[in-house]
């Protein structure tokens, strides 16, 4: 079993102390990197002084979940796969019926 690596991860200037898999410090280190990132452009591009780092974490909450719904439904493939399971039992039934089939 492998041992937990303990780690700090900076996220929107704050410190969150985290048990992680080695296999998934890189994973979450870029994770922490890309909403850094993001909010960081948020926070350039709105000036308002009303907005607060809340309002910059939950704008890119929000856009990453966006991209996480649609490659979601990009990547789903279980239509695909009941289409191909229709067309493979029509094609049983229709070798069956041509006699093509009977050898197996």
């Amino acid at each position: 079993m492998e041992e937990k690596l303990s780690i700090r991860v900076n996220v929107a200037d704050r410190y969150y102390p985290l048990k992680i898999d080695r296999s998934d410090e890189e994973k979450i280190r870029k994770a922490a990197k890309l909403i850094n990132e993001k909010v960081a452009q948020y926070k350039s591009r709105y000036t308002d002084k009303d907005k607060d780092l809340q309002d910059f974490l939950a704008m890119a909450a929000l856009q990453f979940v966006i991209k996480l719904i649609e490659s979601e439904n990009r990547f789903e493939v279980a239509p695909v796969i009941d289409e191909l399971s229709e067309l493979d039992e029509w094609l049983d039934d229709y070798l069956v019926k041509s006699n093509i089939r009977s050898l197996k």
